[in-house]
């Protein structure tokens, strides 16, 4: 099949979760089928495309990402009734660029890769002969904006947030609807998600294929990164994202003390991009180490004497998750930080939801590197069993066929 993908930034290298999921799908159907990209470059200046996406791809076009400064971001918030994800990526010419695409060939499929790109379904509908169009809800979007404003609505300095989110769930609610509707096939990323959108959209017939990676690329054994020690507690994520901040924040000032009251060494890595201006004063706390971007995050993980996963808000399913229990990690993470899938507390990972309890769940295994052991190999079976992209692929072919 000839096969288009639309995504929010190039997915190539895949530091973090949205170009983790986009290169799994990409490069596994490209084993079999011939797949184009047109990406936006997600980054300033605009890099050429990586060589390695260049030869799995039989072409890749970038567009750059325009500016959205924060004055029209609230200018859109008051005199439009759309989401703000629905704006984010409005580009004459990723338009024009896509027009031509389908000038010069025919698309078999075109995948929709999030929320963002969701504006260019006139484009899609548009196109003669018409290719089957696949929307990929890599969250469901309207979930994770309702829990996020019931977060922020008991923090009195986190109000603006939780406005800001009461409104972009209203929207979305509506929007992601209208979307899933259109769309001749929708993905979830998980049982949850799915039934999130059948909510909104009664008959929903949404396809589950979940986030996955190539276990073989996540070795255990691979040496930590420099300077990291025996009690090295890891949380890795893209830093300017809210639900990675409010975790980060959350067990910083909630768990962490309690920790290393009982393990003094204990020192939280939180390893991942463009850490947001709320973070800034951690790096005064001799306990918190801010990476920043890293080129490589297996090293960061093969450190980790336990993972935390402490998420209060979001949704969809959490390539983080997958990635440290490849990499035989002892896992700590709320229910929510594990939603989607369908693990087992105390066998592959340990669950906990209110700081006194992640704290004792913490404590517990730097104390016990037999038991941290033990979760670590259950982890890895968990995965490599049911989330490499190639077991996952052929789920997402089955999608592609016609009803």
């Amino acid at each position: 099949m000839n096969i288009l993908f639309l995504t929010p930034q190039l997915p190539y290298p895949p530091r973090q979760g949205t170009a983790l999921r986009n290169w799994g799908l990409i490069s596994g159907l490209a084993r079999q089928h011939r797949v184009s990209l047109l990406s936006f470059s997600g980054t300033e200046p605009v890099l050429p495309p990586h060589p390695r996406l260049q030869e799995t791809c039989t072409r890749v076009e970038v567009v750059p990402q325009r500016d959205r400064p924060l004055a029209r971001r609230l200018r859109d918030l008051v005199f439009t009734p759309l989401p703000d994800m629905a704006l984010r990526l409005e580009s004459a010419s990723f338009r024009q660029r896509l027009a031509a695409l389908f000038e010069q060939e025919h698309f078999d499929v075109v995948h929709v890769e999030g929320i963002e790109l969701a504006p260019y379904l006139d484009l899609l509908e548009a196109a003669r002969p018409r290719p089957l169009i696949l929307f990929d809800d890599h969250n469901c979007e309207y979930l994770l904006q309702k829990r996020a404003f019931l977060t922020d609505l008991f923090l009195p300095h986190r109000w603006h947030g939780a406005a800001y989110s009461f409104v972009q769930w209203l929207r979305l609610r509506r929007y992601e609807a209208r979307v899933c509707r259109r769309a001749d096939r929708v993905l979830a990323v998980s049982e949850a998600d799915a039934a999130a959108l059948r909510a909104l959209v009664p008959g929903l017939e949404a396809t589950v294929v979940p986030n996955g990676i190539d276990v073989a690329t996540y070795r255990p054994d691979q040496p930590p990164a420099p300077g990291m020690g025996a009690a090295a507690l890891v949380f890795t994520g893209k830093m300017d994202y809210r639900p990675n901040v409010d975790a980060v924040l959350w067990f910083a000032r909630r768990v962490l003390p309690a920790v290393r009251r009982v393990v003094p060494q204990a020192h939280l890595w939180v390893v991942g991009q463009r850490p947001h201006r709320r973070l800034e004063p951690l790096r005064g706390d001799p306990g918190v180490t801010l990476s920043g971007r890293v080129d490589v995050i297996q090293p960061y993980i093969a450190g980790a004497a336990v993972y935390v996963a402490p998420l209060r808000m979001g949704g969809g399913t959490r390539l983080k998750l997958l990635e440290a229990l490849a990499m035989e990690r002892a896992v700590v993470a709320t229910r929510l930080g594990a939603e989607g899938f369908p693990l087992t507390d105390g066998r592959e990972l340990v669950l906990a939801d209110d700081p006194q309890t992640f704290a004792a769940a913490v404590i517990g295994l730097l104390q016990e590197p037999e038991r941290r052991a033990m979760l670590g190999r259950a982890g890895r079976a968990f995965v490599a069993g049911r989330y490499d992209w190639r077991a996952l692929i052929p789920r997402l072919e089955q999608a592609y066929v016609r009803s």
